[in-house]
């Protein structure tokens, strides 16, 4: 090859650089080449969901990732995430991963990365809205929130619908796990099962079984001869059943084979004084005086777990009670109604008033050091944020992770509780972790989560199945509209 030709061939090589796309956006810290890998996402997605969508990739390589992989292991540093087709397709230390000629990079120095969460008792409603679906579902995702398990539902009907509607890429959302509406005893909502007899309660769990259900919720006044009969008839169809207990205790339920128990310490009445068998009632003197070193509260614990018992923790909704805590911060003023706003500043008065008491402050670090001990003995333990009061969807569930992390678990464990174990709950070995093969949930968080527990609130991207939403755009699309009346 002559010089001159071999100018010509240089030349035509920085012409052709330009033309093949190559360009990287500061902004996002993607390296983006214009070479087909961009999915035609209109093409194949909903008009309703679209806009939400921010990277679209069928490969996708997230370099120099600090990864909290959600299976209690030490965060890793300087690794590589490749994802293809929407799943985890290779993982491992920058320097050993290939990346592939076809895949967008994405930089992701000084971000941490996490599993999509799952979210173990996150309702689509709130006290007084019993449908809060749609934009609940928005303000899940933004969170990072990628599965929920709504823990009973007052409309069961609009839960399957909304469930499938995502499922089937018509709306957007997390992937959500349904509920039947709660059976409860004397007392109940009108929304609830209330059994008249055991053909009453039989034929209408029959119903949402058939339906698909798969998960059923007991109430606080729930019989205990009820009861048995939902546990027998939700296992014989291969659903579970999970309850917020008081009528019946956490011996009693445990022993009758009972899944899982909401809320900890704050339900358990088998400490409380008085208690007669089959009602809710009785002194609640044990959360201001219980030692959870005390032989019966470790023995209940081991019990439940020799059982196979989860533990659903839920410890934002109970801060939202402790007078010295109310808080509102601005992402959740924004997206809240008028009305509900209105009722915060009307809590947040009447807590200024009692900001000296300590007694629910030193009941949540009591209720902390039995999630604690539950999860140090070896139980499975998960988490929900139980949305209400001035606790959003999403917003709660990120505030989970800072209270967890105050309870004395530490960050990969707190996002073990809050990934990998959700998914071990609901039987679901494709999510609930950073590992090749399993669908490519995850969140990705600007900043050390290690080091800073805040970061937890700074969600740069979120993706489900391989597609990236953008947060910002959810929570806009979600201002002022909870809790409308």
């Amino acid at each position: 090859m002559n010089k001159k030709m071999l100018l010509v061939g240089i030349a035509l090589v920085l012409v052709i650089i330009p033309l093949l796309g190559y360009d990287f956006d500061s902004d996002t810290g993607v390296e983006q080449y214009q070479n087909g890998q961009l999915e035609s996402t209109r093409d194949v997605y909903a008009d309703s969901i679209v806009n939400y969508i921010k990277h679209n990739y069928s490969v996708l390589a997230l370099r120099n990732a600090t990864i909290i992989d959600g299976t209690g292991a030490p965060p890793k540093e300087e690794q590589t995430i490749i994802v293809r087709s929407g799943k985890f397709h290779l993982i491992g230390n920058d320097d050993e991963v290939t990346i592939p000629r076809n895949a967008i990079v994405m930089n992701m120095r000084g971000k941490t990365v996490i599993p999509g969460l799952v979210g173990m008792h996150n309702h689509l409603h709130i006290p007084g809205f019993p449908d809060v679906g749609e934009v609940a579902s928005k303000l899940y995702l933004a969170a990072g929130v990628t599965t929920i398990q709504t823990c009973g539902a007052t409309d069961a009907g609009k839960e399957l619908l909304l469930s499938d509607e995502i499922e089937r890429g018509q709306r957007v959302g997390p992937n959500i796990v349904p509920s039947a509406p709660f059976v409860n005893g004397p007392g109940g909502n009108p929304n609830m099962i209330i059994p008249k007899n055991w053909g009453h309660l039989k034929d209408t769990l029959g119903y949402w079984l058939n339906r698909g259900v798969k998960w059923i919720k007991v109430y606080r006044n729930v019989d205990p001869d009820d009861l048995e009969v939902i546990i027998d008839m939700a296992h014989s169809n291969g659903a579970k059943v999970r309850g917020h207990l008081c009528s019946v205790t956490f011996e009693e339920a445990t022993n009758f084979g009972i899944d899982g128990i909401e809320h900890g310490l704050n339900s358990a009445s088998d400490f409380r004084t008085d208690k007669a068998y089959g009602l809710c009632g009785g002194g609640r003197e044990y959360m201001d005086q219980l030692d959870m070193n005390d032989p019966k509260v470790t023995s209940l614990q081991q019990q439940m777990i020799d059982m196979g018992v989860f533990l659903t923790s839920t410890l934002s909704i109970y801060e939202a009670s402790v007078p010295g805590r109310i808080y509102l911060d601005d992402r959740a003023k924004s997206v809240m109604s008028p009305y509900l706003i209105g009722r915060y500043e009307e809590r947040l008065k009447e807590a200024q008033r009692h900001r000296d008491d300590m007694t629910r402050e030193l009941r949540l670090k009591r209720i902390m050091a039995f999630e604690r001990q539950y999860f140090k003995m070896g139980g499975l333990l998960c988490s929900g944020v139980d949305a209400g009061r001035h606790i959003v969807p999403g917003f709660g569930d990120q505030r989970n992770f800072e209270l967890l992390r105050e309870a004395g678990f530490k960050t990969e464990e707190a996002i073990q509780v809050m990934t990998g174990n959700g998914a071990k709950v609901l039987e679901r070995n494709d999510i609930g972790s950073i590992a090749v093969g399993k669908k490519a949930d995850f969140v990705i968080l600007d900043g050390s989560l290690v080091n800073d527990t805040s970061v937890i609130h700074k969600v740069n991207t979120v993706f489900k199945n391989g597609l990236g939403y953008d947060p910002g755009k959810l929570i806009g699309d979600a201002q002022g509209k909870f809790g409308l009346e």
